[in-house]
């Protein structure tokens, strides 16, 4: 048989065309362990009005958490399908945090306690997991 271990790599004439290939493939990807947690989170905001029963006594609660869990979920398909365009979109996900805190007063009318802490949780956990990955995007961006 050949011997197929000559030496090591760096001898080889597209080296560093391969180093550089691999440093971009990876390059963004600090926040890869977030982007899980803001899938769940948003599958979580999407299913909570069944979860937790109140699709009676508040309609419009409904459709709202509905839409916000699917934008959350989305944008962390986003964040893991093409993560050096998406991280400029976490500020969007902190916003989306900050108003499922408020959305109960606003969207529904009277909520329950349940639903109202319900929002508060879902909206904390978005705006912290939001600056997670701003603050991540904004370490790893290269500065001129």
């Amino acid at each position: 048989m050949a011997d197929l271990h000559r030496g090591d790599i760096s001898s080889h004439p597209d080296a560093s065309e391969m180093r550089d290939r691999y440093a971009r493939v990876l390059g963004g990807r600090d926040v890869a362990l977030v982007d899980g947690p803001v899938f769940l989170l948003g599958l979580y905001c999407a299913a909570s009005p069944w979860i937790l029963h109140y699709t009676a006594s508040q309609p419009a609660l409904v459709t709202h958490n509905l839409i916000v869990g699917t934008a959350i979920g989305l944008l962390a398909l986003g964040f893991t399908r093409a993560p050096e365009r998406m991280y400029g979109l976490s500020w969007a996900m902190c916003a989306m945090g900050i108003w499922m805190i408020i959305a109960p007063w606003i969207v529904g009318s009277r909520p329950d306690t349940g639903v109202i802490v319900n929002n508060i949780v879902i909206g904390a956990l978005a705006l912290v997991l939001g600056l997670v990955c701003a603050g991540t995007a904004a370490k790893s961006t290269p500065r001129p």
